[in-house]
C-alpha cells in the first residue's frame, strides 16, 4: 500500500534527506505536499521531480515567484502561502504521514493540525514538544495521532526501549542516556569564546545541517531541547535523563536498564537512517547510508558536559525541571539570539546571556493553550530582542 506524506520543511537537511529516502522506494510513498521558507528554486525542483499535489510558501511573493517556476516546467503543483496552508496540507484528509521539519517553533501551528487530525507524525521539529509538550501528547492521544521521532538521539532511544513503551519504569528503565557530539568547540580555549564567529559556528564536525541547528549544536542548546523533547516523548521524569559528549557521534543514545545493561543504537552519522526507519515501520527499508566499518573506528570516547563551556544545556535543564511555560521562553530566546548571532549583532557568548535573562523575567499567560503558548512566544521574542539591542555590538 503506498503510503501519502506531506512535508513540512522539504526544503531543509531533513526534508531532502527525507525526499532522498522517499526516491529509494517510490512503489511504497507518493508525496502529497511539499513547504519551504524561502529556497523557491530549490521547492520548485523538488515539486518537478516528485510532483506533489500542492506546495506552500512563506508568503504571496514567493508563491508567485514559484508559480513563474512551475508553470516553465510544465508542473501542475497547486501553490499555496502562509500558515493556515501549512495547517491545511498537514491535516488534509489525502495525506498519510507529516514530515514536521520545519525548524523553530514556526513549526508549532501545522504539527499540532496533523496531530488535531490523527496523523502518523514523523517529529524532527524539537521546538514542538519544548515549546507545547503537554498540549501536544494530550492532542495526539485524544486524536490517535501516532508521534515517531526522528531526530537520531530519540530516534535511537525509540528503538532501544521495550516494546510496551508505558512507563518506563515498569519496563525496567533506570535511566535514557542522550549522546552529544560536543560541536566544534569542545577543546577551544574558554578564553576565545567571545570571538567564535558564525562562519566558525556553523561548521559542525559530523553532521551536515542548517544554520541554526548548527549554532544549537555548538551551544549544546540543540541538547538541551531534545532533552525536553525526550522528557514529553517518553514520559521520562527530568532527573532519569542524562547527558555525555561522544565526539564520534556513532553511538546516537542509550538506555539504562535496572539490571545494569545498557543499551545503545549505533550507525553513521546520517538523518536518512532515523527517517527510513520511521518510513519503513514495521519493516526496516534501504536509507542509502553506508554501512558502519567497526575496523574503521580508531575510539569511541565519552565524557560529562561541562556548563561553563556550555551554559545553554544548564539553561535547558533548569527550563525542563521549572516546566509550565518556561521550555516555551527558553525556547523563543534562544531563536532570536541565534539569529542575532549569525547576523553579526551579538557574540558567541550573548547567546546563553540573552536566554539567561529572559528566564529571569516573570511573564504573565497561560501555557494550556495554542494561542496563549504563542502570546509567551511572542512575549518573550520581545524581552530577547530588547536585550540583544541592549548588548548589541559591546
Amino acid at each position: 500500500m503506498t503510503q501519502s506524506l506531506t512535508i513540512l520543511g522539504s526544503t531543509g537537511s531533513i526534508g531532502g534527506s527525507t525526499l532522498d529516502v522517499v526516491a529509494r522506494h517510490p512503489e511504497r510513498f507518493r508525496i502529497f505536499a511539499l513547504s519551504g521558507h524561502s529556497q523557491t528554486a530549490k521547492l520548485a525542483e523538488q515539486c518537478i521531480a516528485f510532483r506533489p499535489q500542492y506546495a506552500v510558501t512563506a508568503n504571496e511573493a514567493q508563491a508567485a515567484e514559484l508559480r513563474a517556476q512551475l508553470a516553465a516546467a510544465s508542473c501542475h503543483t497547486k501553490v499555496l502561502h502562509g500558515e493556515q496552508a501549512l495547517c491545511d496540507i498537514a491535516a488534509a484528509p489525502e495525506t498519510d504521514g507529516v514530515m514536521a521539519a520545519i525548524v523553530g517553533a514556526a513549526g508549532l501551528p501545522p504539527t499540532l493540525a496533523a496531530a488535531h487530525a490523527g496523523k502518523t507524525i514523523y517529529l524532527a521539529n524539537k521546538e514542538t514538544l519544548v515549546v507545547s509538550g503537554s498540549l501536544f501528547m494530550q492532542t495526539a492521544a485524544q486524536s490517535g495521532a501516532r508521534i515517531l521521532p526522528v531526530d537520531s538521539e530519540h530516534n535511537a532511544i525509540y528503538q532501544v526501549l521495550p516494546p510496551e513503551k508505558g512507563y518506563l519504569k515498569h519496563n525496567g528503565v533506570q535511566s535514557i542516556i542522550l549522546t552529544a557530539s560536543g560541536g566544534p568547540f569542545l577543546h577551544t580555549d574558554l578564553a576565545d569564546f567571545p570571538a567564535i564567529t558564525p562562519e566558525q559556528a556553523v561548521k559542525h564536525p559530523n553532521w551536515q545541517m542548517g544554520r541554526k541547528i548548527s549554532v544549537d549544536s555548538a551551544t549544546m542548546m540543540n541538547k538541551g531541547l531534545e532533552l525536553i523533547e525526550a522528557h514529553w516523548l517518553f514520559n521520562c521524569p527530568p532527573d532519569k535523563l542524562e547527558t555525555v559528549i561522544h565526539p564520534q557521534s556513532v553511538v546516537h543514545s542509550m538506555v539504562r536498564y535496572a539490571d545494569g545493561s545498557v543499551l545503545a543504537q549505533m550507525g553513521t552519522p546520517d538523518m536518512r537512517t532515523p527517517i527510513a526507519y520511521c518510513l519503513g515501520l514495521p519493516e526496516r527499508i534501504a536509507s542509502g547510508v553506508p554501512p558502519l566499518d567497526f575496523t574503521a573506528l580508531s575510539a569511541l570516547t565519552f565524557e560529562t558536559p561541562d556548563y561553563r563551556r556550555f551554559p545553554c544545556l544548564e539553561l535547558a535543564y533548569q527550563a525542563m525541571q521549572a516546566g509550565g511555560g518556561v521550555p516555551c521562553v527558553l525556547n523563543a530566546a534562544n531563536e532570536i539570539a541565534v539569529a542575532a548571532f549569525l547576523a553579526g549583532r551579538i557574540r558567541f557568548t550573548d547567546i546563553a546571556r540573552t536566554v539567561r535573562h529572559c528566564l529571569e523575567q516573570d511573564f504573565s499567560g497561560s501555557h494550556h493553550s495554542l494561542e496563549g503558548l504563542l502570546d509567551l512566544d511572542a512575549a518573550a521574542r520581545r524581552a530577547a530582542e530588547a536585550f540583544v539591542q541592549q548588548v548589541a555590538h559591546r
